[in-house]
Order: C-alpha cells, then structure tokens, then sequence
C-alpha cells in the first residue's frame, strides 16, 4: 500500500484523516486505493477517538420510505442517508433501535401493512431478527437472532451490552419474558422476567445506570440493577406522554408542556403548544437539547388530509430562556417516526 500521504509516516496521516468529519468519507475514498482501506479501517476510527473527533450523530428511521435510515449532524446541521435496511419485512415497525460497540443495532419490530388488494396483513407482527450498521464498512449485517420474538418492546444500551424486555410477542400475547444482548460475542443470554406485564406498548430508558421499563397508561415503572440483574417495581407518578433524556435527567411532554422530571417531583421547562397538531413524532434527546422529529399533522374537522412532516424542532434545556428553532428538515425521511437513537462515530 502506497503512503497516505507523501512525506508523512502512516501512523501522522491517519491521524490527520481522523479529524475529517465523517460525512466527507466517501468522498475521501476516492483520493486513492490507499485512503479508502484506510477510511474503512477500524484504526481510523481508533484515531478519532485519540484526537478528540468523534462525532454524535442522531439516527432517525420513518414511515416513509420503508426501512430507510439517516443520520442527523447537529454540528454541521445537515443529514446522511444510509443504505435501505435489507430486512425482507416491508415497513418494519415496532422495532427497538440502540446504540453500542460503535454500531448501530435495529432489534426485532414486525410490519402492519396490509395488501391492497387481498387485505391481508403483509408479514410477520413480530420478529426477532437483529441488524446492525456498522459505519467502519457503512453497510447492515444481520445478528443473532432474539431468544423470543417481539415487537412494542423496551430497549436499552447499558454498559456495551442491550436489554430487551416485555413488548408483544407474534401472536399480539403481552410477554413479560427479559433478555441480554453481548455484541462483542453475539450471544444473547436471558435474565429474570419482568414483575409485572401489561396490554400495552412499553419503553425503555437508561436513568442513573438502571434500565427503566415504563407501560403506556401506568404509572409504575420497574428498573434492572445491573449488577445482580432484578427488577423492581417503583410507582413515581410521572406524567404520560413522549419522554427523552437528556444529560441524563428525564424529561416528558404533557399536555403540551415540557416538565423536567425528578423522582415524584416535576419542573415545568417550557411550551410545546405548536406541537399540538403533530402526532406519530419522536422526542429525543442529544447534548443539551431536546429534538422534536417527523410526525404528520393530523386531520381536523375542517381538514381530512394527513400531511407527512420532516421537520424537526430542537428546544435548548440549557439555556436561560429554554425557546424552540427549527434545524434543517430531514432530507429523505419523513412522516411517523419508527425509531430514534444515537450512534458516535
């Protein structure tokens, strides 16, 4: 392999490559044979991480088109598309989607669609079929599969390892069974079962190192300590609605107002009144921030039509006057949001 560059030691100008931001990198490895093995080298990414350049990028996946991913640059406000998930599951959906070990990592989920002609539901409700997208290669591959298949699950990255937990199994049955994913091995292994199920879609979130498992319409929430792997139940109280985390503290949209959550106690933060016409959107997390992403605005009684949205709206938390501005609208996705998470590179 020729050098990097002339007159530099390979070691200098890999180093130099890792402080290029990495939605230039196809563009990198066209210079030559030399920088694309090494723009798709694991050592460069190791150098990002030495020189301080490793990026946070936000993944979005929805509705439409079916199984797309982009990523979200909040440092250069703009969007990367990645290849269509190869899943043979048109519009895979109730899916979970974490971040760990440097890939992205989209776990089970099933499809709703129906055939327009026959009526029949297209596909499986629920699967447990595990993809990840690795941005060293930028392309999916597929994982070991989940010990139980599920979908309207609670999902979780913690301490490079994935939890999964309750949801919907393929005969729409409420499960309450729990597992953990290792993806340095491959393996998933299962671990003590929730306390307690429930009809309904559930979540996840990581809150001072635990997973938490909330229901939609309870107020109990069951948190895994990791170190001895059981669930307990705590009744908190929080507000229902769309949640993020953001540095670690919750916060919750209710009644479109935004509080910051804190055991039984609540803070309100802001406004979200704007809001009050989009549904099917994602509330995420990023630094300091809280993104408000996609959705459609619904039909009224005035207005039939659904329009699908890119549009995504960010609230700063930490700023004096917490106020909403738009970024640039994803450039691809757009309408209900299926799935959110954030991936370092």
């Amino acid at each position: 392999m020729s050098a990097l560059i002339e007159g530099l030691p390979d070691a200098v100008a890999l180093r130099c490559l890792a402080r290029v931001p990495f939605h230039l990198h196809p563009k990198l490895e066209l210079v030559s044979r030399s920088w694309k093995a090494a723009i798709h080298s694991l050592e460069l990414f190791q150098a990002r991480q030495e020189v301080g350049s490793s990026e946070d990028l936000l993944c979005v996946c929805a509705f439409d088109p079916e199984n797309l991913w982009q990523l979200y640059d909040p440092l250069r406000d703009l969007w990367i598309t990645l290849p269509v998930l190869p899943s043979k599951i048109r519009h895979l959906s109730h899916f979970g989607a974490v971040s760990t070990a440097g890939k992205l990592f989209v776990l089970g989920g099933g499809s709703d669609a129906v055939d327009p002609l026959t009526g029949d539901q297209d596909g499986s409700f629920a699967t447990n079929e595990v993809w990840s997208y690795d941005p060293v290669t930028r392309q999916w591959a597929s994982r070991a599969s989940m010990l139980v298949p599920r979908a309207m699950f609670a999902c979780c990255a913690l301490n490079g390892k994935i939890v999964v937990a309750g949801g919907f199994t393929s005969c729409r049955k409420s499960i309450s069974q729990a597992e953990m994913y290792d993806p340095d091995k491959d393996v998933w292994v299962q671990i003590p079962d929730l306390h307690r199920t429930h009809n309904s879609a559930c979540s996840g979130m990581v809150i001072e190192g635990k997973v938490h498992v909330l229901h939609k319409g309870l107020s109990t929430v069951q948190a895994l300590d990791h170190v001895t792997l059981e669930w307990t139940v705590k009744d908190y109280g929080w507000l229902q609605g769309p949640m993020a985390v953001v540095q670690g503290s919750l916060y919750v949209m209710s009644h479109w107002l935004i509080f910051k959550l804190d055991g039984n106690e609540r803070k309100f933060i802001g406004s979200a009144q704007e809001f009050r016409r989009r549904i099917g959107f994602a509330m995420f997390g990023l630094r300091d921030e809280i993104y408000v992403i996609g959705g459609v605005i619904g039909p009224d009684r005035w207005n039939w039509d659904i329009k699908p949205l890119s549009d995504v709206d960010v609230l700063t938390i930490g700023s004096e006057r917490p106020t909403w501005r738009q970024v640039t609208p994803m450039t691809r996705c757009r309408g209900t949001i299926l799935g959110c998470a954030l991936l370092r590179v």
